[in-house]
């Protein structure tokens, strides 16, 4: 059992990082902007904040052992195309604020939700969905994203990045293939749930310990 705190959980992947945390034991706290429209799972404990305020994050990691951050920029619709709704560096911001607490409370492990061809991945993107990027509303999201790599890979905490595919809301289907960018060939698609598992999977194990994974479903 491991006391987490998850940013985040009040997001569509967030709700099952809560549900499949409790499930497996662990004292969780969620840091949420408004407990009362957030279906936790009980003996989660919200905590009324955000992570753009560092002291909302002290007062929500007290006693934590892990964090798990599942933060993304809110839409104006939950299509990845709609327009951002967050400050441009949002996820950046609040990942330098989550850092420096866990600093201050000597907590070392953090695993973050990071999305495929960010970071060293872009490197790998197909130049015609660079370019689509480049002339989207994802272009913020992407370079948010990037400010976060850059952001915890400086830092000096037990780190992972995991780098999602394209996610899509279905029955949690397993199992999850892993691999380092430019190592394998990976598939188009993650369930939610079972990238939620994944997280789960990685702060319980000690694994992919400052490295940056991507993930999917195995047959998608």
């Amino acid at each position: 059992m491991t006391n987490l705190l998850i940013l985040g959980g009040s997001g569509r992947t967030g709700l099952h990082v809560l549900t499949q945390a409790a499930a497996r034991g662990h004292r969780v706290r969620a840091l949420v902007r408004n407990p009362a429209a957030v279906q936790a799972p009980p003996g989660v404990e919200l905590i009324p904040g955000t992570p753009s305020n560092i002291d909302d994050i002290r007062k929500a990691a007290q006693g934590s052992e892990a964090v798990i951050s599942a933060l993304n920029n809110s839409r104006a619709s939950d299509s990845p195309w709609a327009k951002s709704v967050s400050p441009p560096t949002f996820m950046a911001d609040a990942t330098r604020n989550t850092l420096t607490v866990m600093g201050e409370q000597n907590i070392r492990r953090i695993v973050v939700t990071s999305t495929q061809n960010t970071g060293d991945g872009r490197a790998s993107v197909n130049p015609a969905f660079k370019a689509l990027v480049k002339l989207s509303n994802l272009k913020v999201t992407f370079d948010d994203h990037d400010g976060v790599d850059e952001v915890v890979r400086a830092s000096d905490a037990d780190w992972t990045l995991v780098r999602a595919v394209f996610l899509v809301d279905k029955p949690v289907v397993t199992p999850v293939r892993a691999a380092e960018a430019g190592t394998d060939k990976p598939g188009t698609r993650i369930n939610r749930g079972d990238l939620a598992g994944f997280l789960l999977d990685t702060v319980e194990q000690g694994t992919w310990i400052h490295k940056a994974p991507v993930v999917w479903n195995a047959g998608r």
